[in-house]
């Protein structure tokens, strides 16, 4: 397992994580790897669309009002068609291919900050 370098505080306070719930969820079938293509509520920043190689483990409709920590403040990135405005945050499984999806333990408002 290789160890990341060091960081200070101020460059962890440079990443803004929020919760969002997830709204809708649809097969992404021109990305390269299989993926979701996910439209999430981060309340008063509003509703983003996220890209989410999750296939392996979740299934489309258990994804609908699921809340999800995602990096927010990531530039647009363009895959195929589509445009991912968030990186969902998720552990890999030894293979990389399974992603098991970081949630909060008790619901918390739409748009809350990780610190």
């Amino acid at each position: 397992m290789t160890i990341k370098p060091e960081i200070s505080w101020t460059d962890f306070e440079k990443i803004d994580i929020r919760c969002g719930t997830i709204i809708s969820v649809n097969d992404f079938e021109k990305a390269r790897n299989p993926s979701y293509q996910l439209q999430i509520d981060f309340g008063e920043l509003g509703i983003k669309n996220s890209s989410a190689q999750i296939t392996s483990l979740y299934q489309k409709d258990e994804l609908a009002g699921k809340q999800v920590m995602a990096v927010v403040n990531f530039p647009r990135k363009q895959i195929a068609n589509f445009f991912s405005e968030c990186l969902v945050l998720g552990v890999y499984g030894e293979d990389k291919k399974e992603v098991t999806l970081l949630t909060p333990s008790l619901p918390v408002k739409n748009g809350m900050q990780v610190g």
